[in-house]
């Protein structure tokens, strides 16, 4: 018992010191409570306008920094998507390009198929036996049973009324006929 007593006679000494205002500068006298020490605008008050400016700041800067991450995704992505619309059209180009070097290819070679025919018209009408053809007409063939002459030291093809006379056309040989 006389320990409960003891037990119970510590408790209120203890809530009697933490009450009581011990400052020495205090006037003489026992109070319960000092003046309220909390200083409203101290950062970690609830209600303090630096403790309310802190949170505010951290509101708008967490926002702001997630707005703008997403919005610089947004960039990226808009540029990324700009550079594959571009990588695109130039592909396209090149495909385009190359269509039109196969057409002009197609044109050359028809181009040269149209004039084969009318190479050859010619060279089949001056190969051809008993015609006199116009001096300066070029063939590329001699046609056959042709005799070898020679008249001022140039040497000539006789075939049938006509004189043939080798020449190079580029790094091609050829016949003109010619006079003696």
């Amino acid at each position: 018992m006389t320990s409960l007593r003891r037990m119970t006679a510590l408790t209120v000494t203890a809530a009697v010191a933490f009450c009581a205002d011990l400052a020495p500068d205090a006037a003489p006298g026992f109070r319960f409570m000092a003046e309220a020490q909390a200083v409203v605008g101290a950062p970690l008050t609830p209600v303090s306008v630096a403790g309310v400016a802190r949170r505010t700041t951290y509101r708008t800067a967490a926002a702001t920094t997630t707005a703008a991450a997403s919005q610089s995704s947004a960039q990226a992505a808009t540029a990324q998507q700009q550079a594959a619309t571009a990588q695109q059209q130039s592909a396209t180009a090149q495909q385009q390009s190359a269509t039109a070097q196969q057409q002009a290819a197609a044109a050359q070679q028809q181009a040269a198929a149209a004039q084969q025919p009318q190479a050859a018209a010619p060279q089949a009408a001056a190969t051809a036996p008993g015609k006199a053809l116009p001096i300066g007409t070029v063939v590329a063939t001699l046609p056959a049973g042709c005799t070898q002459t020679t008249s001022g030291g140039v040497q000539y093809s006789k075939c049938g009324d006509n004189y043939y006379r080798a020449a190079f056309q580029g790094n091609n040989l050829v016949y003109v006929t010619a006079q003696p």
